[in-house]
């Protein structure tokens, strides 16, 4: 059965929704995006997500799609309509269509706003009881990435990288040899005597709105968290690392360039956080 999607105000079977081809998200990636998981039926973090999509749309003075009340209630229409149980809801907001011109259209012109599910199971994955293996890659993306914009050429090749190598995904390093974050994700390294540690907020990674809500928990655990930068090498020394996304949730790494991480499995910090990260979000989902 086809998915029914919102397309810029009417939900639609997705064979027959349609952008212009002159929407500055097609043209110039002139957009942001956020995803929300699916649990049950109801929406993850959902505040969460709007209060950085917020951020985004003032970051880049794009126009609003709507109001938060207004989203929320496309994203349950869409969920419903889906009989989505389980998995993500996609939604982009563009600066709108208008001839091709670098400078932006008029501040009236409408905002495009696309939204769409996707069933995928997140519960349980083989991912998370397996672990992942990554590779490090150059941080060729540019310097705002606090910003979720729809610019994702260049994460999308360095994951081609990373299944050429028999990996699953990759982590980015700085010029300055730090790593910044996964392609899709946020890095965290548990150290030899048992502190999480994980880069601060700035521009340079994603403010990931599931590493706020685990590092919460993670407080609460009582780990100590230290939010600093740290190098691959430090990472492959880890006694465990692990990602956190609104699509992973908290999901181990075994290997980084080869390296086996601790004993080349999940590690127990891993497997707790992800335990009550999910817990948590069964309870709180709206």
């Amino acid at each position: 059965m086809s998915r029914i999607v919102y397309c810029n105000g009417a939900y639609l079977p997705e064979a027959e929704a349609t952008i212009s081809v002159f929407d500055r998200g097609f043209l110039f990636a002139d957009a942001v995006y956020e995803v929300v998981s699916v649990l049950g039926g109801k929406l993850v973090d959902f505040s969460g997500h709007m209060a950085r999509l917020r951020c985004s749309l003032f970051e880049l003075d794009l126009p609003s799609p709507g109001s938060d009340d207004e989203l929320l209630a496309i994203h349950r229409e869409l969920v419903q309509r889906n009989g989505l149980d389980e998995g993500l809801v996609y939604m982009q907001s563009t600066r709108g269509a208008a001839d091709r011109d670098f400078l932006f259209p008029p501040k009236e012109t409408p905002a495009g706003l696309v939204l769409f599910t996707q069933a995928k199971a997140l519960r349980q994955t083989e991912a998370a009881e397996r672990g992942l293996s990554v590779i490090t890659v150059p941080d060729l993306r540019w310097a705002r990435r606090d910003i979720k914009t729809v610019q994702l050429l260049y994460p999308s090749m360095a994951k081609m990288q990373a299944k050429a190598a028999g990996a699953q995904d990759a982590w980015m390093v700085g010029e300055d040899g730090l790593v910044t974050e996964g392609t899709s994700n946020n890095a965290h390294i548990v150290t030899a005597d048992g502190a999480l540690v994980t880069r601060a907020l700035s521009h340079s990674i994603l403010h990931g709105i599931t590493r706020a809500s685990v590092l919460r928990l993670a407080s609460e655990m009582g780990l100590s968290i230290e939010e600093r930068s740290f190098t691959p090498d430090e990472a492959k020394a880890a006694s465990e690392a692990f990602i956190t996304s609104a699509s992973s949730f908290v999901t181990a790494i075994v290997s980084i360039d080869g390296v086996a991480i601790g004993k080349g499995t999940p590690g127990e910090t891993a497997k707790r956080l992800r335990e009550i990260y999910i817990a948590e979000a069964e309870r709180t989902a709206i």
